[in-house]
């Protein structure tokens, strides 16, 4: 399979790799971008397993949060940053983030055949398509969730929008300690972007195959240590691996002398409460969207001699 510029484009900004090692991967995979990518791993050249794209597009992101039981957050995307910035888009985004906290939609295409609810007479996709004529820009209305809890909910709003977090958590005790608290951790998962609540939602398919990806790893980099001791370097990688992607096993940022799951317990033994971690929600505004960009393809063809 011939492998083109643009090929070598996506995979490099997929994991961060070197140009001609891009190529090479992609050359020894026939093309295959999943491949190229554990090709990459395997031989430690990819320098972080990003998400697909870059995170590039504008808009904001927003919640709403009713009675620390119900909750919602959306995205809403605009070509620009100055759109992303302006009052009015700023307040149709408000208005799907209450659209979606009262929503009985189960996926975006239902929700946006909704009657809109500051005007019942039109859909949300309605609404949608006179904001665009308004503001004169493409906007999105990219996706949303919802949750509700017999516990609590408490919402996190970073830089402006530009991240959304919601942390729902099972407790006894709902005051302003224990929702500063869960604050504390949705701040957390802004921060440090975690993929798992705790190591207990780590599905085995995903254990073996990092294993798999870090015995290739120590057996690039140590050939002449034995298995034995290749396993348990393979176990402390896991490890610390883990301790990385699971929210309640990272170092508290506000206290490094703490794990998030154990600044949780503290502050509910300070309140006589059992709280749990259920599940975090977190949305950064254009993951995994691009922007128009010049023809970096044809730059990186006459860099590889393509």
């Amino acid at each position: 399979m011939a492998i083109t510029a643009g090929m070598v484009k996506e995979l490099r900004e997929m994991t961060g790799a070197g140009m001609m090692d891009c190529k090479k991967a992609l050359t020894e995979t026939n093309g295959d971008i999943d491949a190229a990518i554990e090709y990459l791993r395997k031989n430690g050249q990819a320098k972080a397993e990003k998400k697909a794209g870059r995170i590039a597009a504008e808009g904001i992101v927003r919640t709403v949060v009713r009675d620390d039981k119900i909750a919602s957050i959306v995205e809403v995307n605009s070509e620009t940053d100055f759109v992303a910035k302006n009052a009015d888009f700023q307040a149709f985004v408000e208005a799907v983030a209450e659209q979606a906290v009262d929503t009985s939609a189960a996926d975006i295409d239902a929700f946006m055949a909704e009657a809109w609810k500051e005007d019942s007479s039109k859909t949300v996709k309605e609404a949608l398509v006179e904001k665009i004529a308004v503001i004169g820009e493409n906007l999105n209305i990219r996706r949303f969730e919802q949750v509700k809890t017999d516990g609590c909910v408490v919402s996190y709003i970073h830089g402006g929008g530009r991240i959304g977090v919601l942390v729902v958590a099972d407790t006894d005790v709902v005051n302003d300690n224990i929702k500063t608290c869960l604050k504390n951790v949705a701040m957390q998962v802004a921060a440090m972007y975690p993929k798992y609540v705790s190591r207990s939602e780590v599905s085995q398919e995903y254990m073996d195959h990092e294993k798999e990806i870090l015995l290739a790893q120590a057996k690039k980099e140590n050939p002449e240590k034995p298995d034995n001791i290749i396993e348990k370097m393979i176990i402390g990688r896991l490890n610390k691996e883990l301790k990385e992607i699971c929210l309640l096993d990272q170092v508290y940022v506000q206290d490094s002398d703490l794990t998030v799951a154990k600044y949780v317990d503290k502050v509910a033994k300070e309140n006589n409460a059992n709280v749990t971690i259920q599940k975090f929600i977190r949305f950064e505004t254009g993951e995994g969207l691009e922007k128009k960009v010049d023809d970096f393809a044809a730059e990186v063809a006459a860099q590889a001699g393509m």
